[in-house]
């Protein structure tokens, strides 16, 4: 028997006429003994199925199809998707049909996957932004509340007190500062100024900037050998001297004492430059590398708390590299070290 799989409903109404049709038609022929009476029979029986078959799947069986169809489209039809509707979509097949509605299926089930990881996401992300306010917040009430109930009589008390305070204080604005840092740079609302300029003696000037905490842990920061030659790029210099600064700064915290920090540039191509900051410290969990370039995230909740800042450093530094329209990537291995780089545009000829 030949495959009904791939039929139209005007094919599936004939070969289903058919089937009914002939076993009618022999039985009349059989009991009236005559084949033209059979014949008859057979003509008038086959248009009568055939024309009930196909009423009943085009008005009732394909008035749902097309109602699904609707449905995953989740829009008022135009006249031309009408159209589409009422004389072309009844030409598919039932399993065409199927194929569609699985399609559809399996993009709401990515598209559900997807919200839950960003209702995850957000709620993480509404944890941490409240653990990252309390923290200081609670700080300075305490020691206001402290200098309240007297501790204002001992001046050097309340100097400490005053100045621990203060401190906390410079913590959330550098939080809101990052925050609003980072609103902005997602919602595009923040210009780029390009210019040319060569990276050596930016990541340079960023070394002499940060000469007080290289020393602090005795970190020798250098540019690597053979990248030394003058490369110059095409992007926004103050934007990436932060990023610069914010790798530097990571890699000095979680440096070693006595350990290195060192700058790479090459040029991948005519149009591109790689810039990477490595360093020699207490590397990343592969776990984790996947995620280091979110809001908040840290690797290490304790420790990384101890070593100061805001959690928004590398989120920022990846929103400013993705606002050129860059990429930025991160190698590391435990007790070996961790290297971040990004990617600029070369010197605009002419």
């Amino acid at each position: 028997m030949a495959s009904t799989k791939n039929l139209s409903p005007r094919q599936l109404s004939a070969f289903t006429a058919c089937i009914l049709s002939i076993p009618i038609a022999l039985g009349i022929w059989g009991i009236t003994s005559d084949w033209r009476i059979g014949a008859a029979s057979l003509v008038i029986v086959w248009i009568g199925s055939f024309a009930l078959i196909l009423v009943t799947l085009e008005q009732f069986i394909y008035r749902k199809i097309k109602l699904i169809y609707k449905l995953i489209h989740q829009k008022k039809a135009t006249k031309r998707e009408e159209v589409y509707f009422k004389y072309i979509l009844p030409k598919k097949s039932i399993d065409e049909v199927r194929e569609d509605v699985e399609a559809w299926g399996e993009q709401q089930q990515k598209e559900i996957e997807l919200l839950q990881r960003n209702e995850a996401y957000r709620k993480e992300f509404l944890q941490n932004l409240a653990h990252e306010f309390k923290t200081p917040i609670f700080a300075i009430q305490g020691y206001v509340d402290t200098l309240l109930d007297g501790a204002m009589e001992d001046q050097e008390v309340a100097k400490r007190f005053l100045e621990k305070a203060s401190k906390n204080t410079a913590r959330l604005v550098n939080l809101v500062s990052d925050l609003d840092e980072i609103t902005r740079l997602e919602s595009g609302e923040q210009l780029l100024y390009k210019q040319s300029f060569v990276i050596q003696d930016l990541i340079q000037e960023v070394y002499d900037t940060l000469s007080i905490k290289l020393q602090a842990k005795n970190i020798q920061a250098s540019i690597k050998k053979g990248c030394e030659a003058p490369i110059t790029v095409f992007a926004d210099k103050e934007k990436i001297k932060q990023v610069l600064v914010n790798l530097v700064v990571n890699a000095t915290k979680y440096g070693k004492q006595n350990g290195t920090i060192v700058a790479s540039v090459y040029n991948t191509d005519e149009q591109h430059v790689i810039v990477e900051i490595s360093d020699d410290g207490i590397g990343i969990e592969e776990e984790h590398l996947s995620r280091i370039f979110e809001r908040f995230y840290r690797t290490d909740s304790a420790r990384s708390r101890d070593k100061g800042g805001t959690g928004l450093g590398l989120a920022i530094c990846k929103h400013i590299i993705e606002a050129h329209g860059e990429t930025v990537h991160v190698r590391s291995t435990p007790d070996v070290g961790t290297t971040i780089g990004f990617t600029l545009a070369r010197k605009q000829n002419g």
